[in-house]
């Protein structure tokens, strides 16, 4: 008896060091508890009156999620799509960003109705085989998303110290953001919240400088976001709009986020009002990017539609050709965009090392301490970055073609991120009364098929101009066979994909084989 007794307190105390192990893996230390959360008991049916001292203990997790909004990819796909298209696309980009608040409100919606984030949920959602496909193509988004934004801060660097450090010594610099995030995260997540919003504050302030110094025109501006236009030589710049919206790492990532506040999962009420609480703080998050975006297409419209160089803008060039077109002032235009670009980069890194430790943690079910796995995560995007970096240097041509090959790797992780997000927020299993209705379903399901489609234009219009070589040719058939039978295979999974649609799109690709 002794002995069972012995044996079954050894049994709980390895229990409590597994939950502790685990609880420092894939969640927060402290939680921020919102004020009067334990007053009640029970189910809690209830939801609490609209209070604006809950809204701002609510308020973070959805301005880190839009800094994904905000990464020096999506600023080089403002800047061209302004050079190229001019005012013309400002309405696709309101609109994408409100697809991408949509699908980011279901993350959250995930996160908070179970109390797990979707990586983990996924793990248990799909056998051991998918789980670790899932996890690999989120590995590769998140390297590819990694590489552009840490190669991002680099320029800003290298613009900032006037050519004194080179895109490598940046991409180091930029690598020491990891032990900021650590030490940062020490101190509690508002620590880390308050850093995001002065990083989002210093893009405003200096893009919304760059609109005031630039004087774009206000009619030519409200008339591209009101009206809808698109022409066969803008069809590139508007996949680009769309495709750059939805990150694969920020759709897991804010499932996560969400988990900061102390809610608890049984009371309904105290659910409903935190979905409610982060409703309203991401679309204030994505207004505020959305603005900022509008800056930027607006600077570069005004610059350079119509112009010679409006086919040659890169991220790398993009200063050098502001400062010609409008140098002098106060202070430099060029050393403004140096600066939002460097906030730019260095919180989305720092988010993708936030994002990478979520994604392994809840795949993986690791077991590590918190600055192990922040070291291992930034190593996964840092060293190919310093790899790319010492290849390309800063050969603009090479640095485009890198940019064009990373967005067709973040391209093709999009349905692994928006489909089992999809299945599980509409399963009752799962999501219990929050599960969503089926007309937001359908309605989602749409977005997610468009977004799929757009960058399946995207990547077709790519390898059919990039890919040569028979060998080469076939490895790419063949790894789209696959890519195709895996997607078919989480579609099928899901069981609640809307069986009219799925005639739709094989109507639609029927006729187009016709």
């Amino acid at each position: 008896m002794n002995v069972e007794k012995r044996d079954d307190k050894e049994d709980s105390k390895n229990d409590e060091e597994t939950n502790r192990l685990l609880s420092e893996s894939h969640e927060y230390e402290e939680k921020i508890l919102i004020a009067e959360a334990e007053e009640s008991d029970g189910e809690d049916l209830t939801v609490p009156p609209f209070s604006w001292k809950k809204l701002w203990m609510f308020t973070g997790p959805g301005f880190l999620m839009s800094i994904a909004f905000l990464d020096p990819g999506n600023l080089e796909g403002d800047l061209q799509a302004g050079a190229i298209a001019g005012y013309s696309l400002l309405w696709l980009l309101l609109w994408a960003t409100i697809m991408g608040l949509m699908i980011q409100l279901l993350s959250a919606r995930v996160g908070v109705a179970t109390g797990r984030h979707l990586a983990e949920l996924c793990r248990e959602e799909y056998p051991g085989w998918a789980g670790y496909v899932l996890w690999v193509m989120a590995e590769l988004a998140l390297i590819g998303a990694d590489i552009q934004e840490v190669i991002g801060s680099a320029i800003a660097i290298q613009i900032l110290s006037n050519g004194y450090f080179p895109i490598w010594a940046g991409v180091l610099i930029t690598a020491s953001d990891c032990f900021i995030f650590l030490f940062l995260e020490n101190y509690g997540v508002r620590k880390l919240e308050a850093l995001f919003a002065v990083l989002i504050a210093t893009m405003g302030v200096s893009f919304a400088w760059m609109f005031g110094e630039t004087k774009p025109s206000g009619k030519d501006l409200l008339m591209g976001i009101l009206v809808p236009r698109l022409s066969s030589k803008t069809i590139r710049q508007a996949v680009g709009v769309v495709g750059c919206v939805i990150m694969p790492h920020n759709v897991f990532l804010h499932s996560a986020l969400v988990q900061s506040r102390k809610i608890d999962p049984n009371k309904k009420g105290r659910v409903q009002e935190a979905l409610n609480y982060y409703s309203i703080e991401s679309s204030v998050a994505l207004l505020i990017s959305f603005m900022i975006n509008l800056f930027v297409t607006t600077v570069f419209a005004k610059g350079f539609y119509g112009s010679k160089q409006a086919n040659s803008i890169g991220l790398i060039n993009a200063g050098q050709y502001l400062e010609a077109k409008y140098g002098g002032g106060v202070f430099p235009i060029l050393y403004i965009w140096g600066i939002g670009l460097l906030a730019a980069g260095q919180s989305s890194t720092i988010t993708g090392t936030y994002a990478g430790q979520f994604i392994m943690g809840g795949f993986l079910n690791l077991r590590l301490k918190k600055w192990l796995r922040a070291v291992i995560t930034r190593s996964f995007a840092i060293v190919p970055t310093i790899a790319v970096a010492l290849v390309f240097k800063t050969s603009e041509a090479s640095l485009d073609i890198l940019n064009e090959w990373l967005n067709v790797l973040q391209s093709i992780q999009i349905p692994f991120a928006l489909i089992p997000l999809l299945t599980l927020v509409a399963k009752e299993q799962v999501m219990g009364v929050f599960k969503i209705g089926p007309v937001l379903e359908r309605v989602a399901w749409s977005v997610a098929a468009l977004v799929v489609m757009i960058n399946g234009y995207l990547l077709i219009d790519f390898f059919v101009s990039e890919v040569t070589g028979l060998l080469f040719g076939l490895a790419v058939a063949t790894g789209t066979v696959a890519y195709i039978a895996f997607i078919v295979y989480l579609i099928l999974h899901s069981g609640t994909f809307p069986s009219d649609l799925i005639t739709l799109i094989s109507k639609r690709f029927t006729s187009t084989g016709n």
